[in-house]
């Protein structure tokens, strides 16, 4: 398997479709750098040379942010929300969601599995 950026890349697909296990590198910038780099993108992974690995190495980390460098940068971004208490960041403190969805129903994803809240048996007979 290829490392690229510190990722071992899957040997059986294409070099364009290999890239995209990395953070940060969809299909658009995959192909880009395919095709900046000379190298054909139906390609397999297992056919690059330690060469072609290396200049792959090398674009990925001067041109692009990507992995770490990404990864990083969210994480200050989303830190600096938190900091200022902007209705974003305590959003994000509380693992709510932040662009608008309700949570009534749905936002099981950011909330996680349910809580069973206990139930409401004597309120019809306490209105009586």
């Amino acid at each position: 398997m290829p490392r690229v950026l510190g990722v071992d890349i899957p040997n059986d697909k294409p070099t364009y479709i290999s890239l995209q296990y990395l953070y940060g590198v969809g299909s658009i910038v995959a192909v880009e750098v395919c095709r900046k780099l000379n190298i054909p993108t139906q390609r397999r992974a297992r056919e690059l040379s330690d060469d072609d690995v290396q200049r792959i190495n090398s674009m990925l980390d001067n041109e692009y942010k990507v992995e770490g460098q990404l990864r990083r940068d969210t994480a200050e971004h989303i830190g600096r929300l938190r900091s200022i208490q902007c209705y974003r960041g305590t959003r994000h403190r509380k693992n709510l969601p932040c662009r608008g969805q309700r949570t009534r129903t749905n936002a099981r994803t950011r909330k996680g599995s349910k809580k069973t809240v206990a139930g409401k048996k004597g309120v019809k007979d306490a209105r009586h």
